[in-house]
């Protein structure tokens, strides 16, 4: 490969995670492997009186791990998410950004992306509008909420002067973060970019209208086994909170350094259905486009896709669309690629699904091992006949990944990440 090809490359050296089944990468990928289901009682709220009482929480998080006590009280809980996952990445990756020159520090941009942001900020600081008067609102609570402030403080810590973005696509929001990150190497804009996605969702508001909508499990006394992505059983997704960040690098800079290569991002696309604010294209056409045009960014054929890890919400809509979609995208190939959806254990993460599906692929490609789909008893026949890779977690071999992130309003993203080969 010649070196010109190498600097357009763009490979992962460090990962991070904070999840419902572990407050770093290691913890997380353990229990993701062992079929671990990180859902139980609400405690971020008392949901007396709700409909849905269950969710998928991060647990025992200590936020003055990632900052100082100070800041940590000042900044919101999915500011508190990015800093954690920001850190363990970067350390993991061997990147020591203190030693760097502000040149070199100018070509690293973070893209830690959010759907929601500190909307926490929102209720709490109207709660003290209402009940102490304007004068009492903190002054921090507008930092606090906007949805750039985890990449901001990310760029903060390490002095970090490329641009720091941060998209809003609902449930495809982190997967964005991969296909700017994926651009700015191969336009040799960027050498290094922090990607990934933040959410902490999990307030009264949120949980009363998505149940009003029908959205969410109400499994509230079979709480390990309420999300269950296509399974007939299923009767909606499990809310969840977490985050994660994935270092991309462009191969060039990393085996110049000599840094663990990882796998590397070959290609990914978006799409819309352009059809409705919270339901699927029933027909998948947007979401198939958006598969079909990742493989072809990555110069990727169908067959050569040996593992998708699932948008796979458990929902009645969205695992029949995605398995339509991936019939269309894949022909014959769709009943011979392993599938499998990290929310059947982690819930819905809402910004930071697309994340956690790619710390899964990542895994996959690394050691040998697809996460399972837990709780697939029964699998939704005959439209949902595919290989979910039901219960239990399956050793393969995996060379290239899919991962997939469909969220409200139609909005499709899909990254396709493969074993790096120099």
């Amino acid at each position: 490969m010649p070196e010109k090809d190498l600097a357009r490359r763009a490979v992962v050296t460090g990962l991070g995670a904070v999840t419902p089944i572990g407050n770093d990468h290691a913890t997380f990928w353990k229990n993701l492997i062992a079929g671990v289901s990180g859902v139980g009682p609400i405690t971020r709220f008392d949901p007396t009186g709700f409909d849905v009482r269950i969710a998928a929480e991060v647990k025992d998080f200590d936020p003055t791990l990632a900052m100082d006590r100070k800041m940590a009280r000042r900044m919101s809980r999915f500011i508190h998410f990015a800093m954690a996952v920001g850190k363990e990445a970067v350390a993991d990756s061997g990147l020591n950004f203190s030693e760097w020159t502000p040149e070199q520090r100018d070509r690293v941009a973070v893209i830690v992306n959010s759907a929601g942001g500190g909307i926490e900020e929102i209720v709490i600081g109207n709660d003290v509008l209402r009940v102490k008067g304007p004068g009492q609102v903190s002054p921090f609570a507008y930092p606090a909420l906007s949805a750039s402030m985890g990449g901001c403080l990310i760029s903060i810590e390490y002095g970090l002067t490329g641009p720091v973005i941060n998209q809003s696509a609902a449930c495809a929001t982190s997967i964005m973060s991969f296909i700017d990150g994926l651009r700015m190497i191969q336009r040799g804009d960027m050498d290094v970019v922090l990607a990934g996605g933040t959410e902490a969702p999990l307030l009264p508001v949120g949980f009363a209208a998505l149940a009003n909508m029908h959205a969410l499990s109400k499994r509230n006394d079979d709480q390990q086994r309420a999300s269950r992505p296509f399974d007939r059983d299923r009767d909606g997704f499990v809310y969840g909170e977490g985050a994660g960040v994935v270092v991309l690098e462009s191969a060039e800079h990393a085996l110049a350094r000599g840094a663990t290569i990882k796998a590397e991002l070959v290609g990914a696309a978006t799409t819309s259905d352009a059809f409705h604010i919270s339901a699927p294209d029933p027909a998948g056409r947007g979401a198939m486009m958006a598969m079909t045009r990742a493989m072809q960014d990555g110069g990727v054929a169908p067959d050569e896709i040996d593992y998708i890890a699932a948008h796979g919400t458990s929902t009645a809509l969205n695992d029949a669309t995605e398995t339509r979609a991936i019939k269309a995208a894949f022909g014959g190939h769709a009943h011979k690629v392993a599938i499998s959806s990290p929310k059947s254990m982690v819930g819905h993460t809402i910004g930071a699904a697309g994340v956690i599906n790619a710390l899964t692929a990542i895994g996959a490609i690394r050691e040998g091992v697809i996460a399972p789909t837990i709780n697939l008893d029964n699998p939704d026949l005959p439209e949902l006949d595919l290989d979910y890779v039901p219960k239990v977690a399956r050793n393969a071999k995996v060379d290239t990944a899919m991962i997939n992130g469909f969220g409200f309003g139609g909005q499709n993203a899909v990254a396709v990440f493969r074993r790096f080969e120099a």
